[in-house]
């Protein structure tokens, strides 16, 4: 089973940037990686996946402001988050598509606030 650790999140103020980091406690080659979001009382939400090969996707409304980026030397993805919104402020978490089973961080809070 892997380990996710996840960190970069914290507060800023609207329009700022953070950077979130994920490192897998093994080797994520050929692994789908991927950032969701949970805010309270609804669905966990796919914001940002790359393949082993390096294609990403994201989700609509952060498109153009948002980049995922993997190191597989460091077992390592990343989430570029550029002028963040009020809204985005929830809980990111980290997965790796292993098989048979997923591997899912903790979670790491992201707080955009004046």
């Amino acid at each position: 089973q892997v380990h996710l650790e996840e960190s970069g999140g914290g507060l800023v103020q609207p329009g700022e940037s953070l950077r979130l980091a994920c490192v897998a406690s093994r080797s994520i080659v050929g692994v789908v990686m991927a950032w969701y979001r949970q805010a309270p009382g609804k669905q966990r939400e796919l914001v940002a996946e790359i393949s082993r090969g390096g294609i990403t996707n994201y989700l609509g409304s952060v498109e153009g402001r948002f980049t995922i980026d993997r190191d597989n030397a460091y077992r390592k993805v990343s989430l570029e988050m550029n002028n963040l919104k009020p809204e985005e402020t929830t809980v990111y978490y980290c997965n790796a598509r292993f098989r048979p089973a997923d591997g899912w961080g903790q979670g790491i809070q992201v707080t955009v606030s004046e």
